[in-house]
């Protein structure tokens, strides 16, 4: 199985040192390089910047340059627009991505849609994490830069 994977699951995941369940969930683990570098931007010691750096089995992909107006209509960031740009190439399995108008583009453009609960509840599922495991990640991430609502934790709870 192959994933697209946005900036903001894959700093999530890495924050919580849980980056691994996307190499356990699927065989390829795919990002653009805009998507990458924005991972590990910005300051040094950046909270799973370094957990992302040390993953070599992260397939990252350059797309070309060009302007895309659908995208650009869109107002997708530079992350999001080449992530569905990307999947729109390789058709994976799951695109994982958790922006809001990210989402909404990719449900739009039909593309199967995971974010980063999505990849903790499947991880769940598959028994890479027991139940524990999982409220402790989510737990982690309400403490951490990543904003998750209520109501999605609540769904979250009620899937476990």
């Amino acid at each position: 199985m192959k994933a697209v994977v946005n900036t903001t699951p894959l700093v999530a995941l890495g924050q919580i040192g849980r980056l691994d369940l996307l190499r356990q969930l699927f065989d390829e683990v795919i990002i653009p390089e805009v998507v990458y570098q924005e991972s590990i931007a910005g300051e040094e010691g950046r909270p799973g910047a370094e957990e992302i750096r040390q993953a070599t089995w992260l397939i990252r992909r350059t797309l070309p340059e060009e302007s895309d107006w659908q995208m650009d209509f869109f107002g997708l960031d530079a992350g999001e627009r080449d992530v569905l740009r990307l999947a729109g190439v390789i058709q994976p399995d799951w695109v994982i991505i958790d922006e809001k108008l990210g989402r909404r583009v990719a449900q739009a453009l039909g593309f199967p849609l995971k974010g980063t609960l999505g990849i903790l509840l499947a991880a769940y599922q598959e028994g890479h994490i027991d139940r524990h495991e999982a409220l402790l990640a989510v737990s982690q991430l309400e403490k951490s830069t990543v904003r998750i609502s209520q109501p999605l934790i609540k769904w979250f709870e009620s899937q476990l």
